[in-house]
């Protein structure tokens, strides 16, 4: 049995989308183990500590440019990255979508959180680099240094959260508002981790470019189980 033109049309426009996005997902990754494979190397050295260096007084590496308040300010930022904040903040968005009557994508966001989470100390795990000695931390670190497990779990589960709260949301202009804030968010918590000389700079690329592909594969793996009803469908879009 032929579909109606615009059925045909829609599931073309759905399946491109997905190439698209496992393609992303693949250079994500190329990415991540590409950086991996330079700092076993010894070659990103030169560029961390000349990003490093260029956030440090000239002269004086202990002292941060900017002064104690962009200091003060880092730390707070750099605590939206932390454990405690992300646990919260995803506990207030499961809640939200309990109470919309969506259990069961609750639930896959849950699972999904997690699920990074075992992905950041499984990446760690898999390395072992010091932290930079180049400056002084401006906050306490206890852990290895590659990936940064901010950046990473940054990226997991604010990109996921928006993700999953833009599948609620049928109006076009709040969905990118929810994936703007979640990109800025990352982005700031992963400068905040150079800026305190706690992560080199490729330590940052590689949570970001790991934790992008988990929250994008996150988003195929919802397209998929909502198409066969394990989880709430997605809200069309207002055009």
């Amino acid at each position: 049995m032929q579909l109606p033109a615009p059925l045909t049309a829609l599931l073309r426009r759905a399946e491109t989308v997905t190439l698209t996005a496992l393609l992303v997902i693949m250079a994500a990754l190329w990415a991540f183990f590409a950086l991996a494979a330079e700092m076993v190397d010894g070659d990103l050295r030169t560029f961390d500590e000349a990003v490093l260096l260029a956030l440090r007084t000239p002269g004086d590496p202990a002292n941060p440019i900017g002064g104690p308040q962009i200091q003060i300010a880092m730390r707070d930022i750099t605590a939206l990255g932390g454990v405690t904040v992300l646990t919260l903040v995803s506990l207030l968005v499961i809640i939200f979508l309990v109470l919309r009557r969506q259990a069961a994508s609750a639930l896959f966001l849950a699972i999904t959180i997690l699920g990074g989470q075992s992905l950041s100390h499984l990446a760690k795990s898999g390395y072992s680099r010091p932290r930079p000695d180049l400056v002084p931390h401006g906050v306490e670190v206890a852990t290895a240094s590659f990936p940064s497990g901010h950046s990473l779990m940054a990226a997991v589960t604010y990109l996921t959260l928006a993700v999953m709260l833009a599948r609620v949301e049928k109006r076009g202009r709040i969905r990118a508002f929810y994936m703007l804030c979640a990109g800025l968010l990352t982005v700031l918590v992963g400068v905040s981790r150079v800026y305190l000389g706690v992560h080199w700079p490729s330590d940052v690329l590689a949570g970001w470019t790991l934790g992008a592909a988990w929250a994008l594969g996150v988003w195929i793996v919802a397209r998929a189980l909502a198409r066969r009803g394990q989880i709430e469908p997605e809200r069309p879009t207002d055009s």
